[in-house]
């Protein structure tokens, strides 16, 4: 087994995004550390995320601390700025999406039970403080990463990804979505 480079691993990549059907957006709610803004906007373009809707004070990912854990790849996603919710709601709204809330919340539903197969917007929240009221209000669906250990909850950027992972396996996971292996 070899690791792949260059051509190999761009054809692969693109054999996974022949596969993919779903439009995934992220609404960032509050978001202030840039570190965590970086880790996020990178990951999204990783799984090909379109939109980023920045509101509540969001650190933009043209910060320079953010840009040092992005790495320029916030030039793959589409960022709207936001200075209210409600503008922002309205937005995500209109392009088509179905929000789902990212929170440890009473009535949340684990991850893994919901159907992500519609366009979805992740929406995520402060560091501390989490979603806002206003925001799980406005929420189609409230969801969490179910978790075992000792520790009560994850970094918003780790549970940003697993979210968009999770989007995006239920959008392979389809019937004739399924990408072969590569050939060696």
């Amino acid at each position: 087994m070899r690791q792949l480079r260059g051509t190999d691993l761009k054809r692969l990549h693109r054999t996974w995004k022949r596969q993919s059907s779903t439009q995934v957006a992220l609404l960032l709610e509050g978001v202030q550390s840039p570190f965590n803004v970086g880790a996020i906007v990178r990951t999204a373009a990783a799984f090909g995320v379109g939109r980023l809707y920045l509101v509540g004070g969001a650190i933009t990912p043209r910060n320079p601390k953010a840009q040092k854990t992005a790495m320029g790849t916030d030039r793959y996603l589409e960022v709207r700025e936001f200075t209210a919710l409600a503008p922002a709601l309205e937005q995500v709204k209109a392009d088509g999406y179905r929000l789902a809330g990212l929170e440890l919340a009473e009535d949340a539903i684990p991850m893994h039970e919901l159907d992500l197969t519609a366009d979805t917007c992740i929406a995520a929240g402060h560091e501390d403080r989490g979603l806002t009221a206003e925001c799980l209000a406005a929420c189609d669906v409230v969801t969490f990463v179910p978790q075992l250990g000792r520790v009560g909850s994850l970094n918003v950027a780790t549970a940003t990804a697993i979210a968009c992972y999770e989007v995006r396996r239920q959008d392979w996971s389809r019937p004739g979505n399924f990408a072969e292996a590569p050939a060696d």
